[in-house]
């Protein structure tokens, strides 16, 4: 049997894999630094979140195995607007190209629009009780936290700029220098080319002449004049700015996007041979897409937040979302929020015990379930039910009475007990979905048959809202039709819920009542699957 890491989880074997680099590069082991990005110039989404998130995950693995480490949750808000992300006020567009910490909040609620982006990933974190230390870029510049490292860059800058051209192709570094000064005349600071770094004075010279950003030329002003690195006054060009982040923290582990790799390539070898400092190790994931197979975006209007998700599942199963594998694109909507709710609840039964699978499978479902409460998990599992039913019966309940109708009518199914422990929060949850999400179920492949059967099965319904009447006829039309019971019940249960079983389906179908089951019945015998 293969050995195990830790909890068995990929988390695990990545923590592993840094202690063992770190012992064979001799460096302290007293501190293990991991880092995770925080974008702020856009509305931050899973994708932004589960950055950080993973880093964390490292963080937890490596003290599991004994070592003292820590997050540092680094804002790239220095970084220029590029693009008004969709539903942002139109009038920002006068701030393309600024930095983000110093246009104002649009929402007036912060002391700029970067704090205010970059507050909604934070805030994400916060309720998900994500232990970090948050870094400002800005305020790092400021400070001085990367001075030394950007001299020593800006000292070799023929040197990196023929190396970038040589490992991604691109040849802007060989003219200019990879910084960007802020513009002290007109604000912005990727409209400025630095084109000299004067070591005595310790100042880049720089032309404000304009770029071209999203296929659209920002005109400069034309200033020029030089700014004193110390005065923080501009930023390193991303193609060397993490390695000046990962030299001056001393950070030993960094995952990065496959959207952003040739600039890790250029880090690393900046960080290796321009500051002789090793770089962190890596892992690289791939992104979340939405379901037309389009990378989820801040500026491209189909942002999915975490703040969406809250709004409809649980922290857990948010967590899950990430835990469970960092390999290959996964696409992604709200639609999908049921199956981690569930999923999650399937994972729980593993853990106490309800559900067995394969030993080796256990061991490593065990971690994962560990992980996704962050080491910590709770002494007992909470009242399970299939998510689908809950936002079902919370469609159908009074408005005055959501919670305690959709209970009496669990306990009256046989499907919890007095427990109710979460079950709440999970109503509540459903009902938001249900009332804001929820379509018709996935078609099901139906044969003639079960067709048939169901148009019988509406004729009852159109009859009659009575439980008993309703069950007694699912076998009647089951019959009738050459359906064995079992089977059609079946049926039924895939089309109301998405499941195989359920509750006894007459007193469902009376308590979300006879219209909306006729017109689930009714769309599925009018769609034809392909």
């Amino acid at each position: 049997m293969q050995e195990v890491i830790g909890r068995g989880t990929w988390i695990d074997k990545v923590a592993y894999e840094v202690i063992k680099r770190e012992k064979s590069l001799g460096r302290s082991l007293s501190l293990l630094r991991v880092e995770s990005g925080l974008g702020a110039s856009g509305i931050p989404h899973v994708g932004s979140l589960s950055d950080a998130l993973r880093a964390y995950a490292i963080k937890l693995a490596l003290e599991d195995q004994g070592y003292k480490s820590e997050l540092i949750a680094f804002s790239d808000d220095m970084d220029g607007l590029r693009k008004v992300p969709a539903g942002l006020p139109k009038d920002l567009e006068r701030y393309i190209a600024h930095p983000v910490s110093r246009i104002p909040d649009p929402f007036s609620c912060h002391s700029s629009y970067g704090e205010h982006m970059g507050s909604l990933l934070r805030d994400a974190l916060d309720k998900l009780k994500v232990e970090y230390r948050f870094q400002s870029g800005a305020d790092a510049y400021k400070k001085g936290l990367t001075l030394e490292q950007s001299r020593k860059i800006l000292s070799r800058h023929i040197e990196i700029g023929e190396k970038i051209a040589e490992l991604t192709g691109q040849e802007k570094y060989i003219q200019v220098l990879p910084y960007f000064a802020i513009c002290p005349k007109c604000g912005r600071i990727y409209t400025t080319k630095a084109l000299s770094y004067d070591v005595k004075t310790d100042s880049v010279h720089f032309v404000c002449e304009g770029t071209e950003i999203r296929g659209k030329w920002v005109e400069g002003c034309g200033y020029e004049g030089d700014v004193k690195l110390k005065e923080g006054e501009g930023k390193l060009s991303w193609k060397v700015e993490f390695a000046s982040r990962w030299a001056a923290l001393d950070i030993r582990f960094e995952a990065y996007g496959k959207d952003i790799a040739d600039s890790v390539k250029v880090n690393d070898w900046v960080s290796e041979n321009v500051l002789n400092y090793p770089p962190p190790y890596h892992v690289k994931y791939e992104m979340f897409l939405d379901k037309s197979g389009r990378k989820i975006s801040k500026s491209a209007g189909n942002v999915f937040t975490p703040q969406l998700w809250f709004r409809y599942g649980t922290k857990e199963s948010l967590v899950l979302l990430m835990y469970k594998r960092i390999v290959g694109t996964r696409a992604l909507s709200v639609e999908d929020i049921p199956k981690y709710m569930d999923e999650y609840d399937w994972l729980e039964d593993i853990y106490f015990g309800r559900v067995k699978v394969e030993k080796s499978k256990e061991i490593k479902l065990r971690g994962l379930y560990e992980y996704v409460h962050f080491l910590k998990p709770p002494k007992k599992p909470k009242p399970h039910v299939p998510y689908r039913l809950l936002a079902e019966l919370a469609y159908a309940a009074p408005e005055e009475n959501v919670v305690d109708f959709v209970l009496k009518r669990l306990k009256k199914y046989g499907m919890i007990g007095e427990d109710v422990e979460g079950l709440e929060e999970k109503i509540l949850l459903a009902r938001n979905w249900a009332l804001e999400v929820m379509a018709k179920p996935k078609p099901v492949s139906l044969s003639e048959a079960e067709r048939r059967a169901i148009m019988d099965l509406i004729e009852v319904l159109r009859r009659t809202n009575d439980p008993s009447i309703i069950q007694n006829s699912i076998f009647e039309v089951a019959r009738k039709n050459g359906i064995k019971p079992p089977d059609f019940f079946k049926t039924l249960y895939l089309i109301f819920l998405g499941l195989d079983r359920g509750p006894r389906l007459g007193p469902y179908i009376a308590d979300i009542g006879v219209e909306r089951a006729i017109d689930i019945l009714s769309s599925s015998v009018e769609e034809v699957p392909k």
